[in-house]
């Protein structure tokens, strides 16, 4: 059984969902929450690396990435779920590469991911870091929709 679960959360209404399934699993299970957060630091490569302005940038999604796990951690710590919490920043990263990387290193036997269920040209155009994160896995993956069309 799952006792090592490692859960993906960015924030949006999709990964919320996909954490409260994940509190759910180990709470049936006993197991342990690995909450991640990858910062999005794409947007900081180039020529304004070197300015006061990368700095202030870096900064505000830094914040904004502690809130994201804050809030997360308040949802499992009222659960009852024993849970560590960690914030990954690489310059250039996909957050699919570091989500399978962490994985191996925490030895999860589950990743959970909230995902949107792109289809077609919106997935080509938005890329699907839940897929990506599902070819390369070490352990089964649950994809948690946030809707299901109709």
């Amino acid at each position: 059984m799952y006792q090592r679960i490692l859960v993906g959360i960015d924030g949006s209404a999709t990964s919320l969902r996909g954490l409260d399934e994940a509190i759910r699993l180990a709470n049936a299970t006993g197991a342990r929450l690995l909450l991640v957060h990858v910062l999005n630091t794409l947007i900081l490569e180039g020529e304004i690396a070197s300015t006061a302005y990368y700095q202030a940038l870096a900064d505000e999604i830094r914040g904004a990435g502690r809130k994201i796990l804050e809030h997360a951690a308040i949802r499992a710590r009222e659960a009852g779920v024993p849970f560590e919490d960690k914030m990954i920043e690489k310059i250039g990263a996909h957050a699919a590469d570091e989500i399978v990387a962490q994985a191996m290193e925490w030895s999860a036997d589950l990743i959970v991911l909230g995902t949107h269920g792109r289809r077609g040209l919106k997935r080509l155009a938005m890329g699907s870091d839940a897929e990506l994160v599902m070819r390369h896995s070490p352990a089964p993956v649950l994809l948690v929709r946030d809707h299901v069309d109709d």
